[in-house]
């Protein structure tokens, strides 16, 4: 190994990048989702406590900060849909914890009610808690490029290109008292 080293090559294992499902991608997807969050919600000092992001023939995103501490954020982010049964269903329903000092972000839970249970099925050779959380947040990396991409924005003052933000009496479909409405424009 050393020899190969004072040779000038370098073993193909040694710098290969994080492989899927392995605790350094993981580490690296944390980071890539916090620069995506940021992207999404500006600042932590001007990130709004409850907002709704409104586009046009979308859905609307909704943004709620659970905690907020010096160094960090926990935040929930969701769709809520139609349901019959249900009401509303509140989806993908992810609580968020956003780490500033370590400019990490990842999904601390994911609550959704799944009507078929054999929807996910683990690789027990792959440790279970990994793999769950390689899941997660492999589905936030996506959703919030997704989200990007639609023109969604929690940015209060930044002109919106292709949302409205709405952050004064928030009505959030799951609670019981019904408000108005302020869009800033």
């Amino acid at each position: 190994m050393i020899q190969t080293l004072r040779q000038g090559r370098m073993p193909r294992d040694i710098l290969a990048g994080p492989l899927p499902n392995s605790f350094s991608g993981l580490m690296e997807m944390y980071e890539g989702n916090y620069i995506r969050l940021r992207k999404l919600l500006g600042d932590k000092d001007s990130m709004p406590s409850v907002a709704v992001s409104r586009i046009r023939n979308g859905m609307d995103l909704y943004l709620q900060v659970l905690e907020q501490t010096k160094y960090t954020s926990t935040i929930a982010l969701t769709y809520y849909f139609s349901d019959v049964q249900e009401g509303f269903l509140a989806y993908p329903n992810l609580k968020i914890r956003i780490y500033y000092d370590a400019l990490q972000a990842e999904v601390m839970n994911q609550t959704h009610k799944r009507r078929d249970p054999n929807f996910h099925t683990f690789n027990y050779h792959v440790d279970p808690t990994l793999l769950k959380r390689w899941r997660m947040n492999r589905f936030l990396y996506k959703w919030l490029s997704y989200c990007d991409r639609q023109g969604h924005s929690f940015h209060i003052g930044a002109k919106p290109l292709k949302n409205q933000l709405i952050t004064k009496n928030v009505e959030i479909p799951l609670q019981e008292k019904a408000s108005s409405s302020t869009i800033i424009e």
